[in-house]
This record gives structure tokens, C-alpha cells and sequence, in this order.
């Protein structure tokens, strides 16, 4: 049976045998039997990683040690309110925080705990400790920002629609009369994405 370690697009983290193309963490959220508890983040840091890192092979579940969590692409998990890691994906970590920088006309590009502490105000509800969204103009939204459609998530990519699942992006959809729609993507992340940060996506999206 697989482990509950895949990452969704709504931030739940489930039990799916599905691959993806990178994984990452938001702490320690397993205990000894390898199950999942309450908690869903320890950290406000939530990182997307690289699968292979120098060819080093982990355990998903080591006692004490942080979750591996996996997602699909970089757009689900950018979605789900993760961002680059530093250490093993530096490149897109300064791409990412220049995009950050350049659509926010800053001057320099901001630390990591300052975007993960503006990222968790928007990623997550204090209250009900669940996704927030928020509601936004299809036409507006950058490639790469994820949506609520037609009862499940879906991809925006040249403003069209590719409905997602773990066997892939759907065809590219362009649904007549859409305009507002439910986005999961934190305000933060489509600010990445206006600003120039291109996220990983899964083949079947580019195939599209």
C-alpha cells in the first residue's frame, strides 16, 4: 500500500500510488508506524525539491526526520503553497525569489523566511487550518496558476484549462462565458508567475 505522502493541488496530502517529478517537505509529519497525524506542516517553510539529489537514496519516513512529500509538478506544488528549496534547487530558488522581487519592484530579491511567512498568511486559514482561495479573472491569471474547474483542479496554460489528475493534464479546454473562477494558487505564487518564474510541468501539459 503507498504511503500518504502525495501532495494535491487543494494541499492534502494522500495515499496514491501516482508519480511525480518532485518531491520536497514542510517538517516531520509521520511518527514511528509510518502513519501521518493530525498536523499537516511543522514548519512554514514548505519546499519543492529535486527527486535526485548526487544520486542519494532516502528513506520517504525516517524515524525523527522530516516527510518526503511528492508532488506532480511544479505547478501543483506552487499550488499546494510550496516554493523552490535553496539548497538543491538554488537556481530556480533565485529565479524564483528574483520573480518575487521584479513583480513586487523591489530592490533586492527577499530572503526565504520572508516569503514563506507571506506565502503561510495566504496559503493556509488560521481558523480552519485550510486552503485559502481566492476568486479572480481566468483571463488574468498567469500560465502556470491552478484552478478550481468543474469540480476538480485544472491547469491555466495560454489561458485555456487543462483538467489535472495523476494520469495527467486533460486536453486544453477554453469553457465558454468562464470568467471568475476559484484559484488555488496563492496570491504570492501568481505573483512569482507574473513576474517571469517558469514552474516544471508535467509533460502532459507541454505535450498539449
Amino acid at each position: 500500500m503507498p504511503l500518504q505522502n502525495r501532495v494535491l493541488p487543494t494541499q492534502e496530502i494522500v495515499a496514491e500510488p501516482g508519480r511525480g517529478l518532485l518531491m520536497g517537505n514542510r517538517g516531520t509529519l509521520h511518527g514511528p508506524d509510518r502513519q501521518l497525524g493530525i498536523t499537516r506542516w511543522r514548519t512554514k517553510a514548505w519546499i519543492c525539491c529535486v527527486l535526485d539529489w548526487k544520486g542519494k537514496q532516502r528513506d520517504p519516513m525516517p524515524p525523527g526526520r522530516w516527510t518526503a512529500l511528492f508532488f506532480f509538478d511544479e505547478a501543483v506544488a506552487l499550488a499546494a503553497g510550496h516554493r523552490p528549496c535553496a539548497y538543491c534547487r538554488r537556481r530556480d530558488f533565485l529565479l524564483y525569489a528574483g520573480a518575487w522581487a521584479t513583480a513586487r519592484e523591489l530592490d533586492e530579491r527577499p530572503r526565504a523566511a520572508a516569503m514563506d511567512a507571506q506565502l503561510h498568511l495566504e496559503r493556509v486559514d488560521p481558523r480552519t487550518r485550510q486552503q485559502r482561495t481566492t476568486i479572480q479573472d481566468l483571463d488574468e491569471l498567469p500560465d502556470g496558476a491552478m484552478i478550481r474547474y468543474d469540480g476538480r483542479p485544472a491547469l491555466v496554460l495560454d489561458h485555456h484549462v487543462l483538467p489535472w489528475s495523476w494520469d495527467g493534464y486533460g486536453d486544453p479546454v477554453r469553457p465558454p462565458g468562464l470568467r471568475e473562477v476559484a484559484v488555488l494558487t496563492p496570491p504570492a505564487n501568481l505573483v512569482v508567475l507574473k513576474g517571469g518564474f517558469t514552474p516544471l510541468l508535467h509533460p502532459t501539459a507541454v505535450g498539449n
